[in-house]
């Protein structure tokens, strides 16, 4: 339930919720903007119907109807926003589609759609669909009916291509197409599919342009204009270059243009380069020209203070309602190596060489000095992106972009923020099972978000955005160095098959250094040869074959320092060490020299013309360095060879009775509250998980009769937060069988404990004996579901020893969570006592997780106490929350693109 659906207006009629407005992306890459239609919409809905053929017009209402009646009028832009729900898109202010669901019965609705003849083929029924879905599912409809002329094939496909289980049935001459609108994982799959697709195109235009206008070009050579035009020609550039300067004839021998409309030809993209102020004026003259996208270096913007950000929004939404992208403000630019294109539209005058990887930086500042460090170390890019504000264009999207691209197999971000976490952990998962994907993220400890960044700060602890990393796949690293480090061995070396690690070298100190490396983060060092400072570079040569050869080695580290007064054998080991990196299929480090990068010598020549191919051999000037990229990619490759399936328990989840529940409690508490003790009870056994009875008690007589109540062999509790973390208070008194215990019990507990009316006593059985554990879980606006998990007890919350993922988990997960606390010695016999029942552990964490991931609206859900004993687990303490959400995960149904905090989003 929303705040929307609580209020209604002076005439009894529900506003529509906020979150059903929102800016999308079609299949070409353009952008459009869905609302709830308005009963001020009418001139829209006249004039859009005016430009629609007569055919789609029979094909929408099965008859002739050139004109909509003032009754119609009426009844398409008058809706309750509940049985009744209408959705228009509009582009540049015009409307260009229409679609609409009304209620037949409770939970039975029809829907139809009209999209205007020109924009029909760019997915805007599929889109429609969707967000009518979307609001259906939250206004309680659970199945949808269309009917439809039989002739009408691309109004029948759009319905069966959706995902839905539709059934079909003939009658009358007319289609009748039935289908749930449950958001099922196929038809989550096809939202993903199609998402990512109109993302790629989006990208794809910006990358392989054919023709760039630079706006704000200038005759004066100190300006940023003047260095984008120099840029782009020295890069070589393979398209048409336009230059657009009202004040001048001519920029570096091109001749100027007044404004981009007057540029003969289609213009793809459009670099900014102008004051801030005059940024909105471009983008009309762009949109007007029906450019595809604007990359804004200008600065002014959100950066600046409240005006900036003010002035941002409008521009974001300017260009949005017009159909285009935008990368930036405040950006560096973007760079494509491809040969076939050689775009360098940035600020920087380093074109990097051709090579694997792909950079996404938020940084603008950062840019050139990331560009040059490329550069230095032979790496060579595909792509690169200068965010700077990353007011539109996000890592979102070129993860969708490079996920794609065959000529990119690396993926590097440098990440300042996360607009849409839950979108990046989605896309990232996908990714990383084909790419790999290096992360440094900036503000790690102090979850900050840059001024210019349009973002809302995330409120998970940083662990849970560290835990969704790993999920992911991403191997996140602490600097821009250490990203470089792995990088350059992701893009020219195999992936290991295991842990373990072969030290080949001349330097027995730096053999031993290697190796203690290799032994602090995990590596299994299986053999260390060690040839001596007057090794050759046959000796290597023989070394390197046995240890490749080695069925029990899965990568070798190699250590090359100059021996003295042997003339040629710098050459004679590099020959060596490209050959057998060349025909390795096990990856290669090495130490030579103490250089950094991949050496010319090294190199492998690479046939698609990057700076150096697979094979190649990277260095690193220190071994902990190169054994530390080597474990970076160990963690990664176990990573893509465990299998990722999510399943739940089965005959377990029973979810109507939980939303039930849920929407029962917030039916009666709109602004939500704490679940009592048989409201939990009840949600948590719909996901299989028993709830020890608990009797709160006050007084001494209520404490006896719940003990008689339980048939005594009971404990007396304090749960009061208070006192639960407090070990030096005794607040538990176990083992109690008649009323006389109870009175003792009673006595002491009341003497022991500080105010004690306090306390929250309860009475429960007595548990067989257990470690304690404690699973929660929280919901995250922004983030979404986090789940946690630690043993029981004062020392995990001083210490943070607690393991965190983001559900749904994948089956290995809970296992995981388990295992990689620093306490997890506790739960496996620790010191002789028994092993546990981490089966069931596992088991409670799934199902909590899946609880969790399902209910949006439990805002928070604890399991204080679990005693996790030989033969099963005890749950004997929960609490829930319950709170209505503004917007319930819609983005995970529904493609939309990220907003503002804040935002008003325009027509």
């Amino acid at each position: 339930m929303t705040e929307a659906d609580a209020a209604t207006d002076e005439v009894g009629v529900t506003p529509a919720p906020r979150h059903w407005e929102a800016d999308v992306l079609l299949r070409d890459g353009r952008t459009a903007h869905i609302r709830p239609i308005q009963p001020e919409d009418r001139e829209l809905l006249v004039e859009f119907y005016s430009r629609v053929s007569d055919q789609s017009k029979y094909y929408r209402f099965f008859s002739p109807m050139p004109e909509l009646s003032e009754r119609d009028l009426d009844r398409f832009t008058k809706v309750d926003h509940r049985d009744r729900v209408a959705m228009i898109l509009t582009v540049a202010g015009q409307m260009i589609a229409v679609g609409r669901y009304d209620t037949i019965r409770p939970g039975y609705a029809e829907v139809a759609f009209l999209v205007e003849d020109r924009h029909q083929g760019r997915g805007i029924g599929q889109l429609l669909l969707e967000h009518l879905a979307q609001a259906g599912r939250e206004r309680g409809i659970e199945e949808f009916v269309a009917e439809v002329l039989p002739d009408n094939q691309a109004m029948i496909h759009t319905f069966k291509d959706a995902g839905y289980q539709v059934k079909s049935a003939f009658e009358d001459g007319v289609m009748e197409l039935v289908f749930r609108i449950d958001p099922t994982d196929t038809a989550i799959g096809v939202m993903e599919q199609r998402e990512h697709r109109a993302e790629y195109a989006s990208i794809e235009r910006f990358f392989s342009p054919k023709s760039v206008a630079i706006i704000g070009a200038s005759r004066r050579q100190d300006t940023i204009g003047r260095a984008l035009v120099r840029h782009l020609v020295l890069g070589n550039f393979t398209g048409r270059i336009h230059v657009v300067n009202p004040s001048a004839d001519s920029v570096s021998g091109m001749p100027a243009w007044k404004s981009v409309g007057e540029i003969p030809g289609d213009v793809d993209v459009a670099i900014v380069a102008v004051p801030a102020e005059s940024v909105q004026d471009v983008v009309l003259d762009c949109a007007a020209k029906g450019v595809h996208g604007l990359v804004v270096i200008s600065s002014g913007f959100a950066e600046t203070g409240e005006e900036g950000r003010m002035r941002q929004r409008r521009l974001v939404g300017l260009s949005r309602s017009y159909g285009l992208r935008l990368i930036g403000p405040n950006a560096l630019g973007i760079i494509n190596t491809d040969p076939e294109v050689q775009l360098n539209a940035s600020l920087s005058s380093v074109m990097p060489p051709r090579g694997r990887a792909g950079f996404f930086c938020q940084s603008g500042a950062l840019g050139s000095a990331i560009l040059e460090k490329v550069q230095n170390r032979g790496l060579g890019l595909t792509t690169f992106v200068s965010a700077g504000n990353r007011a539109d264009v996000s890592g979102n999207d070129l993860l969708q972009y490079w996920e794609e691209d065959d000529a990119t197999e690396v993926v590097l971000l440098y990440l300042e923020s996360i607009g849409n976490p839950r979108k990046f952990s989605r896309i990232a998962r996908r990714v990383s099972r084909r790419k790999p994907i290096v992360a440094v993220r900036s503000g790690r400890s102090s979850q900050g978000v840059p001024m210019g960044h349009a973002v809302r700060k995330i409120g998970a602890p940083g662990e849970a955005v560290d835990a969704m990393f790993r999920q992911a796949g991403i191997i996140q690293v602490e600097s821009l160095e250490e990203m470089f480090d792995v990088a350059q061995l992701l893009a020219h070396q195999p992936l290991p098959r295991g842990r373990r690690v072969a030290i080949v070298g001349n330097s027995d100190a730096l053999g031993l250094l290697a190796a203690d490396a290799a032994n602090s983060v995990g590596l299994v060092v299986n053999r260390q040869e060690a040839l001596g400072a007057d090794a050759t570079a046959e000796d290597f040569e023989d070394a390197l074959d046995a240890a490749i050869d080695d069925p029990e080695v899965d990568a070798v580290v190699a250590i090359f320092i100059p021996p003295l007064n042997v003339a040629g054998a710098r050459e004679d080991v590099a020959n060596v060490l490209a050959a057998v990196g060349e025909q390795s299929d096990k990856p290669i480090v090495s130490t030579f020299l103490g250089t950094e990068g991949v050496p010319e010598l090294l190199r492998v020549p690479d046939v698609a013309g990057s700076s150096a191919g697979r094979g190649s051999v990277p260095s690193y000037p220190a071994v902990e360095a190169a054994v530390r990229a080597l474990a970076h990619v160990v963690e990664y490759a176990v990573w893509v060879r465990v299998p990722q399936a999510t399943v739940a328990e089965p005959g377990v989840n029973d979810l109507d009775a939980a939303r039930h529940l849920v929407n029962e409690v917030l039916m009666r508490h709109p602004e939500g509250r704490d679940l009592d003790f048989d409201e939990q009870n009840r949600l948590l056994r719909a996901y299989g998980i028993d709830l020890w009875d608990t009797y709160a008690v006050a007084s001494l007589d209520e404490a006896t009769a719940a003990g008689e109540a339980l048939g005594w062999d009971v404990v007396l509790k304090a749960t009061a937060d208070h006192l639960r973390d407090r070990p030096d208070l005794a607040h538990v008194w176990r083992n109690i069988d008649t009323p006389e215990e109870m009175t003792d019990a009673w006595s002491s507990l009341n003497t022991l404990i500080t105010d004690p009316d306090r306390a929250g006593f309860v009475v429960q059985r007595n548990a067989p004996p257990g470690v304690p554990v404690t699973i929660a879980t929280m919901e995250d606006p922004l983030f979404g579901p986090v789940l946690s998990f630690g043993i029981g007890g004062p020392l995990t919350e001083l210490l943070g020893d607690r393991s965190f993922r983001i559900p749904p988990l994948a089956d290995h997960d809970a296992q995981d969570m388990v295992r990689e606390i620093k306490a997890s010695p506790l739960l496996f016999g620790y010191r002789g006592s028994e092993i546990v029942d981490v089966a069931q552990i596992e088991r409670l964490v799934r199902q909590v997780a899946q609880l969790q991931h399902d209910l949006p609206q439990v805002r928070a859900l604890q399991l204080p106490l679990v005693l996790a004993g030989a033969e099963g687990a005890t749950v004997l303490g929960a609490s829930v929350r319950v709170e209505p959400v503004k917007d319930p995960r819609s983005d995970w149904f529904v493609r939309r693109l990220s907003t503002m905090p804040g935002d008003t989003l325009p027509d």
